[in-house]
C-alpha cells in the first residue's frame, strides 16, 4: 500500500482538499462514527471519493494520519516515564497516558489496537513508541515490578481491554481503578 502524502509536500488547494478530509473525518469520529466509509467522508468534505482515495488509500491510512499528533504526544509522555526514577511510577505513568489517549482519540485508539501499520510516519512513531515502551517494560522487570513474562505487547492488548471497558460502562472514572486492577495483576 503506498504511503499516505504528507500535508507539507502538497500543492495549496491540495493541501486544503486534504485538511478538509482530516476534518470531516474528526467531526464524524467525534460523533460515534468509528466505520469512516470513505464516501461519506467525501461527502462531507466536500471533495470526490478519489480525493480521499488519494491522499489516504485504506481507513487505516486515514486512522493513522488522524492519529500523529496523539502518537507524539504519547512519545513525549513515554520519555517520561523511561526518565521516572521509580520503576513501577514510570510504568503507571506510561500505562495512565496510552489509557487517556486511547479514551480522547479513537483514531489513535483504533491504530494501537491493530498490530501494524500502513504509513511510514505512522510506522516511525509506532517503532518509536514501542522502543521507549520497551525500556520501560524492561526497567519494571529489572525491578521486579512485573511478572518477567510481560512485554510490551502484551501491555499494549491489555490497555486496549482496560479501554474497551471503560467504554462499555461509559464511565471514565472507571478508569483509575481498571488500572490499579491491572497494575496489581501484573505483579509477580
Amino acid at each position: 500500500m503506498a504511503p499516505t502524502t504528507s500535508a507539507g509536500s502538497l500543492r495549496a488547494d491540495s493541501a486544503r482538499a486534504r485538511a478538509r478530509v482530516l476534518a470531516a473525518a474528526r467531526e464524524a469520529l467525534a460523533a460515534g462514527d468509528t466505520d469512516l466509509a470513505m464516501n461519506a467522508i467525501a461527502k462531507a468534505a466536500g471533495v470526490g471519493v478519489g480525493t480521499v482515495y488519494r491522499h489516504f488509500p485504506s481507513r487505516q491510512a486515514l486512522l493513522e494520519s488522524l492519529a500523529t499528533a496523539s502518537f507524539a504526544a504519547m512519545i513525549d509522555d513515554a520519555r517520561a516515564a523511561a526518565a521516572e526514577p521509580d520503576a513501577a511510577a514510570g510504568l503507571a505513568r506510561l500505562l495512565r497516558s496510552v489509557l487517556r489517549f486511547q479514551l480522547t482519540d479513537p483514531s489513535l485508539a483504533a491504530v494501537l489496537a491493530t498490530p501494524s501499520r500502513t504509513g511510514t510516519e505512522a510506522h516511525a512513531l509506532s517503532a518509536e513508541l514501542l522502543g521507549t515502551a520497551m525500556a520501560v517494560v524492561d526497567r519494571a522487570r529489572a525491578a521486579g515490578v512485573i511478572r518477567p513474562e510481560v512485554t510490551a505487547d502484551d501491555l499494549r492488548r491489555l490497555i486496549c481491554g482496560v479501554h474497551h471497558a471503560v467504554r462499555l460502562g461509559a464511565d471514565d472514572s472507571a478508569a483509575d481503578r481498571y488500572l490499579e486492577i491491572l497494575v496489581s495483576g501484573l505483579r509477580p
